[in-house]
């Protein structure tokens, strides 16, 4: 077998071996979570002798699953949602509207995203604090609004520019108006932008630790990432709730994706092409 030949079965060994490579750690998280802690700590690479559920109750009872379930999926769907709104329309004002004070605050918003978060924490909690709004859902949801409309403006913008205009000045002509034309003719040709969004933000704000930390201070507010806190003591960690609490944040980013698998897909793929 000549080294031509040869080169497709390398690429497909060398991707497994990737691939295997990449799906470790999550293969250890579940591992992990049929053992008791002591087998855990005795040799975390070991295979469990056994399958013990008793884990999952105990992480179920211990991070009051289901309210921080609730609070996570507030939170995410109503930030994602408002990014994808706010943004969609901001992106389309900078492109359509050549006014001089557009293009500072485009390039405002680009700059922001050079900032790093832990720059701004500890001003933003002080400034928050002293206005007594923290521990509060929607000054969560407020400031991933602020964090998230950049970056979504930014995809916006590229993908609007190139929207044939034509389109909406054929839509001008007809009668229809500008807002309208936005969400009958601009907006369906966006969706490969929406679902890329979708997953970048379901995918950052349902597994943000620090921001909620910050700001959500009672336990009944709690998000899931949160509540894997409850496991750590002041001397001791209790690893195989702890790993079956992980399992069970993981699980429903892991089931919107292969619900909307097809059509992630599709959008990413119609991005691309664009």
């Amino acid at each position: 077998m000549s080294i031509r030949q040869f080169l497709p079965s390398l690429k497909k060994i060398l991707l497994y071996v990737l691939l295997f490579l990449f799906l470790t750690p999550f293969l250890m998280i579940i591992m992990n979570s049929f053992k008791s802690t002591q087998q855990f700590v005795e040799n975390p690479l070991s295979l469990p002798t056994g399958i013990q559920l008793d884990n999952y109750v105990s992480a179920f009872d211990n991070m009051n699953f289901l309210d921080g379930f609730l609070n996570s999926l507030l939170i995410t769907v109503g930030s994602v949602l408002l990014i994808l709104f706010f943004s969609s329309m901001t992106g389309y004002l900078f492109v359509r509207f050549k006014w001089r004070v557009n293009g500072i605050l485009f390039y405002a918003m680009l700059a922001s995203l050079a900032l790093p978060f832990q720059v701004l924490m500890i001003p933003l909690v002080m400034l928050y604090g002293n206005m007594s709004l923290l521990d509060s859902k929607l000054t969560l949801l407020f400031m991933y609004l602020g964090f998230g409309v950049p970056f979504g403006v930014f995809t916006f913008h590229g993908f609007i520019k190139g929207i044939p205009y034509e389109l909406e000045e054929s839509a001008f002509i007809e009668g229809s108006s500008r807002m309208r034309t936005f969400f009958q003719i601009v907006l369906p040709l966006l969706r490969p932008v929406f679902v890329t969004l979708i997953v970048l933000d379901v995918l950052w704000i349902w597994n943000d630790y620090l921001l909620p930390s910050l700001v959500l201070l009672s336990p009944e507010h709690k998000t899931l990432p949160l509540s894997t806190y409850n496991f750590f003591s002041s001397y001791s960690v209790d690893y195989a709730p702890l790993m079956a609490g992980l399992i069970m944040t993981i699980v429903p980013v892991l089931i919107m994706y292969l619900l909307l698998q097809k059509q992630i897909i599709k959008g990413i793929t119609e991005g691309a092409l664009k």
